[in-house]
């Protein structure tokens, strides 16, 4: 997962709004948002590479999400991010608990950032910084630095997501995931990859012959309980290949 931004509104009848895209190679398999046979109950997409995931839910209203961290100079991890979601929401552990291991391991795995909640909390983890915390009411955007990172794709995005405040619906949130806009030279970030890679990576929406956005997800969480998600997946230069929604 590569973009996410989210509302949390503690005490609202939706407490959650998410939206976020998946960006990765269109050669690493991987299945779309379904209920998993060995894990009933936990919905997501899954990678059929390393088995983990980058978003998920549970049918109780568990979720999370990760990004990984950009940083060509990290050594490879030993064990794939991807299965800290997993781990989550197959548990029973709460988010801080749960934060507390990941932290104690966190050597394990290059760098991520993980979103960990349900309808009453929201925590965050990011590797570089290693403290675990609660997250306050509020718009949050992250990509693949530290939350609220100032990239221009994030900051679009969290404005597009605020417009959709005072009516939320699925069809909003995956329209803002397919932004395309190309960002001013001079406002691209510097994380080591080349300013052509930085320049592909710089949209919401992403769209090449090899590499790109593979899936755009809604996931829309109340405070009973209830929650929607609406994912769309995709294939090289951004070709449409299906939607799965599901809604407990």
């Amino acid at each position: 997962m590569c973009l996410i931004v989210l509302a949390w509104r503690p005490g609202h009848p939706q407490p959650l709004l998410l939206a976020a895209n998946r960006d990765e190679f269109y050669s690493r398999p991987a299945w779309p948002l379904r209920e998993w046979e060995d894990a009933p109950g936990l919905f997501a997409g899954r990678d059929l590479q390393a088995g983990g995931t980058w978003l998920g839910v549970t049918a109780d209203g568990r979720f999370a999400a990760l990004t990984n961290i950009r940083d060509p100079s990290q050594p490879p991890g030993r064990r794939s991010r991807g299965e800290l979601p997993v781990d989550f929401l197959r548990g029973t552990l709460e988010p801080q608990a749960y934060l507390q291991r990941v932290a104690s391991k966190a050597a394990d795995y290059a760098g991520f950032n993980l979103l960990l909640g349900d309808s009453r909390q929201l925590w965050y983890y990011n590797s570089q910084e290693d403290q675990p915390r609660p997250l306050a009411e509020g718009l949050y955007g992250l990509s693949n630095a530290r939350l609220d990172s100032p990239w221009p794709k994030l900051q679009r995005a969290k404005a597009a997501l605020e417009n959709c405040l005072d009516a939320p619906h699925s069809e909003r949130l995956l329209a803002l995931l397919a932004d395309t806009t190309q960002p001013a030279e001079h406002l691209l970030p510097d994380t080591g990859v080349g300013p052509a890679v930085e320049r592909l990576l710089a949209t919401s929406f992403i769209a090449s012959a090899n590499y790109g956005t593979r899936a755009s997800s809604a996931l829309l969480l109340g405070a009973d309980g209830n929650w929607e998600m609406v994912e769309r997946s995709f294939g090289p230069h951004g070709a449409p290949l299906g939607e799965v929604a599901v809604r407990r």
